[in-house]
């Protein structure tokens, strides 16, 4: 296989991964803080911040993914 068509091919494999990661990590976290909510209540004003802080941060790692596909692709064509 020639380096340009593994290139190619490895490109969108990549990012297929790199958002693999944070949506397994919002889905558990997710999960996770519902649950808590469930079991008491009276916590989900001071959990609610922090979670959508931490979906933010999980968030952002996927995106690093998706910008660093693009910066690579742009030099290589």
């Amino acid at each position: 296989m020639e380096p340009q068509a593994a290139a190619l091919l490895a490109g969108p494999f990549a990012v297929g991964l790199a958002s693999v990661g944070p949506g397994i990590g919002i889905g558990l976290m997710t999960a996770a803080y519902f649950n808590s909510v469930a079991r008491q209540p009276e916590v989900q004003g001071s959990l609610t911040p922090y979670y959508f802080i931490t979906i933010g941060i999980v968030e952002l790692l996927g995106l690093f993914g998706f910008v660093t596909f693009f910066m690579l692709y742009s030099k290589q064509f």
